[in-house]
């Protein structure tokens, strides 16, 4: 017996891990929406993910993988402090303490009535 499932109106709904990509997404795309501080994070996560690539890759050549790590790291700091709000892994730890954070810059932040 052949059942076929009911059409959804949300062709994601079949698609968890989508939707949970286009969700981080939006979320990530909300944090950044000074064009200073989308572009360096452009440069700075690459640079970090290869940094630990290469690191891993090539032990014995270490400084370049920590080099490039630091300097990505330090791109999206930099992007953070003109944006106005905390950097993703910084707000997440501040969270957990109960410390306050910064997740959205004030400047971004839509009004009460806001479309």
């Amino acid at each position: 017996m052949n059942q076929q499932l009911p059409a959804s109106s949300d062709p994601l709904a079949r698609r968890p891990l989508l939707r949970f990509a286009r969700r981080a997404l939006r979320n990530w795309l909300e944090r950044h929406q000074h064009p200073f501080s989308f572009w360096i994070h452009l440069i700075g996560i690459p640079m970090t993910i290869i940094g630990v690539v290469l690191v891993i890759l090539y032990p014995a050549e270490w400084h370049w993988g920590v080099g490039a790590f630091v300097l990505g790291y330090l791109l999206q700091f930099i992007g953070h402090q003109v944006e106005g709000n905390d950097m993703g892994e910084w707000a997440g730890i501040k969270r957990l303490l109960g410390l306050p954070y910064v997740a959205i810059a004030p400047r971004w932040q839509k009004k009460d009535g806001d479309p």
